[in-house]
């Protein structure tokens, strides 16, 4: 039995063998009449891809489908495929035979034909490379004929390359990418944000800014002094942070191309743009807030930005910060005037502070044309007081015969203890006080004329240059005035006006509206007021020169309180402006030869020429001269009864005596003599030199008060009433022209050109001394 199914087993064995060898010699039949062309890339599961020499280039350990393209292609040629390794110096003929076949490439044993056998993918397997190797190049055999043949040299070329490895996990690269960004962005904002802020504009801000500023520039000041440490410090924390960036994101998308792009992108917008206009507004703050970062990186980066710094610091020099003159401030509130929150005033007074400097005294000063001024001449008395007060100025410049010679200054509180009756000359007060006049240069600057007003010693000064125009010397001339109230409204941009300010601004002379409460001073007046003021020790010189000087006013004819009334008298006391462009006017004269005059003259100030006698001869007279005296001493009056008279009336009789001495009182009733009464007409005349002040007595002044002397002196009987008085101020109606006026007469008429003669060899004597004036009167 054995011995039978062991002779069935070679049988069956030999069947089988025989079975092979037919289908083998078949498939070899079929396959060698296939024809493989070449081949290209279709797909894999590792990066792939064609290069420009047609090499097909796959990674190790990749599954790739190949598309062989040849003639008859069927499901069987796979079998004539196989790969050999390509050296450097392997031959490009494709006539090689291929001895040595690779077991690194395997080829699968299915081939996917199309319906025209054109073309076919198979299946290929490729096994890594060796350690020592980045990369391979195979070659592509096919069998023809039964001998294998290599493809071509680029036809037929598959190169294996190294796979490339990430150096992360994806999700930790992403992560870290995210944070490089918000790195880079934190780097670029900082070193916009944190070097914006110079050390200057931080110590501003920790004195005048908010608490919360104040914090923040408190931590951010110490760090910030160190200013190229910390600019080396950011600058190379940016760099690495985005170098870092770029590779990952290489290492992330495989291709450097694409790694240069996102990189691009992201820096650009998270790293630069948004942080940068964050810090730009809000560096205070940010910075602040990442000052730990900052200085971890400080000092991380501190063996490399440390020593750049310090050379930095040697060539460069100390950082200072941003200092601004005066033009970059006054520009500086002119540009954020929008955005700031001062106020006009405020940016005006800060400007003019600023243009102080750049200004001088002769862009402010009031010009001369346009100051009030005082002549040193002037009398104090109402008007030239009122007229103090009017112009509203607390210190007025005194000048002395021309407006550009200013000689002293007048303060208005000067005049607290001046009494305007007393027509005090205002030398008198100058020269009390004598405040000092402070002069100044054209092109002083307002800074300097600012510090000198604080030091007290003048609010008010002369402004002056040097002429030099001409072929005369130099000299200083006076071009205007400058006080503190127009540097102050040079400073605040505006101007100070207060309730007796005539003009906003004295330079443009632009006047301010009606004041309807200017204060009006003719309310202290008084109406019987001389026209014209004296001051009362000439009142009283001349009270004294007539009481004892001529005869006529001598105590035994007019008392002396009489005399006293006559003087006050509001027409006695005038005055004469001299023209000298008119010497010859007749407003000059006081005397006219041949016209009749009725008053009396009393020289008191200023000089006259006398012009007398036939031969016309002509002297000069000064003060305390006196002419017409026969003008009151032609008719007298003769009281009989003064007992019963109440006054001066109508029925007073005309009698002529010898002289005013032997007059008496006599009678019981006054007659009314009713001839006419007798003129007197001068024989030389007076004219005027120079300004007049003197004493004009008129013949009806004169008999009222004799006449009222005559009354005070006499007893009154029981019906007369007390205080019978004559009235002065009336008395200067048409007295020469009544024929019933009360009247005194003087016998002795002595010839005028004698006298006139007599009072010209006494008068030097007289101007020597007022003690020894000639008695004998024209």
């Amino acid at each position: 039995m054995a011995t039978e199914w062991s002779g069935k087993g070679c049988t069956l064995t030999l069947i089988l063998f025989l079975w092979s060898r037919v289908c083998g010699s078949k498939a070899e039949s079929l396959g060698s009449d296939s024809r493989i062309l070449g081949m290209r890339l279709e797909r894999s599961d590792k990066p792939a891809m064609t290069t420009e020499d047609g090499i097909i280039q796959v990674t190790e350990e990749s599954d790739i489908q190949l598309r062989f393209y040849g003639l008859q292609i069927s499901n069987d040629t796979w079998a004539q495929i196989k790969f050999m390794e390509q050296g450097e110096d392997s031959s490009s003929d494709s006539n090689r035979t291929c001895a040595d076949f690779t077991k690194d490439i395997s080829v699968r044993t299915s081939m996917s034909v199309n319906s025209l056998g054109t073309s076919g993918v198979l299946g290929v397997k490729i096994k890594p490379l060796r350690k020592s190797e980045s990369q391979r190049d195979y070659g592509l055999c096919i069998r023809q004929n039964g001998r294998w043949f290599s493809l071509g040299e680029h036809d037929g070329r598959l190169r294996v390359v190294e796979e490339k490895k990430s150096m992360l996990p994806i999700w930790f690269q992403v992560i870290l990418i995210c944070c490089l960004l918000v790195l880079s962005g934190m780097f670029s904002g900082l070193n916009l944000g944190l070097m914006a802020l110079d050390p200057m504009e931080l110590r501003i801000v920790q004195s005048c800014g908010t608490d919360k500023e104040k914090k923040y520039a408190r931590k951010i000041e110490p760090i910030r002094r160190k200013g190229n440490y910390l600019l080396c410090s950011l600058l190379l924390g940016n760099v690495l942070v985005n170098t870092t960036l770029t590779i990952l994101l290489d290492d992330l998308i495989g291709s450097g191309l694409g790694a240069v792009v996102a990189s691009t992108i992201g820096i650009v917008i998270f790293g630069e743009i948004v942080p940068q206009a964050l810090c730009s507004r809000h560096g205070l703050a940010v910075g602040a807030n990442t000052i730990h970062v900052t200085k971890f990186f400080m000092f991380l980066t501190f063996p490399l930005s440390y020593p750049i710094s310090k050379l930095l610091d040697c060539v460069l020099g100390q950082e200072i910060g941003t200092v601004y003159n005066r033009e970059k401030l006054v520009g500086m509130l002119k540009v954020t005037e929008p955005y700031n929150d001062l106020v006009k005033e405020e940016m005006n007074m800060i400007q003019g502070a600023l243009e102080l400097r750049t200004k001088t005294v002769e862009d402010v000063m009031t010009p001369l044309n346009n100051c009030f001024m005082i002549n040193s001449d002037a009398v104090l008395d109402f008007n030239t007081m009122s007229e103090i007060m009017e112009s509203g100025y607390t210190r007025i410049p005194v000048y002395e015969d021309e407006r550009t010679n200013i000689v002293d200054i007048l303060f208005v509180k000067d005049l607290a203890f001046v009494d305007p009756d007393d027509c005090t000359t205002l030398k008198t007060i100058t020269k009390f006080y004598n405040h000092p006049v402070h002069f100044v240069f054209h092109d002083t600057k307002l800074d300097s004329m600012l510090e000198e007003f604080k030091k007290g010693k003048s609010h008010l000064a002369i402004v002056q240059k040097v002429n030099n125009e001409g072929e005369g010397d130099p000299f200083y001339e006076v071009l205007g005035l400058v006080t503190l109230e127009d540097v102050i409204e040079e400073i605040i941009k505006c101007e100070i006006l207060d309730e007796s300010d005539l003009y906003t601004d004295n330079r443009n002379r632009k006047k301010v509206a009606h004041n309807k409460n200017k204060r009006d001073f003719s309310a202290f007046k008084h109406e019987s007021e001389s026209k014209v003021k004296i001051s009362p020790q000439l009142l009283l010189a001349a009270h004294r020169f007539l009481a004892t000087e001529v005869s006529l006013f001598s105590p035994s004819q007019i008392s002396e309180k009489i005399l006293l009334r006559i003087l006050k008298h509001p027409d006695v006391i005038q005055e004469i402006k001299f023209n000298e462009n008119d010497k010859k006017s007749s407003h000059h004269y006081l005397y006219l030869r041949g016209k009749p005059v009725d008053y009396f003259i009393l020289i008191l100030q200023g000089r006259v020429e006398v012009e007398a006698g036939n031969e016309n001869m002509k002297f000069e007279t000064g003060p305390f001269s006196f002419y017409g005296v026969m003008a009151l001493s032609a008719p007298t009056l003769e009281f009989r009864s003064p007992s019963h008279i109440s006054g001066l009336n109508r029925s007073a009789s005309l009698s002529y005596t010898d002289r005013p001495e032997s007059q008496s009182v006599s009678g019981s009733n006054t007659q009314l003599s009713s001839s006419a009464l007798p003129q007197y007409t001068p024989d030389f005349n007076v004219r005027a030199l120079a300004d007049l002040q003197f004493v004009k007595i008129t013949r009806s002044q004169y008999q009222n008060g004799l006449m009222a002397s005559r009354l005070d002196s006499s007893p009154q009987s029981p019906d007369s009433g007390h205080g019978r008085q004559v009235d002065m101020d009336n008395s200067t109606s048409s007295a020469p022209h009544r024929t019933s006026e009360n009247m005194l007469t003087l016998a002795d008429a002595s010839d005028e050109t004698t006298s006139l003669l007599n009072e010209q060899n006494s008068q030097p004597a007289r101007q020597a001394n007022h003690n020894t004036h000639n008695e004998s009167a024209i």
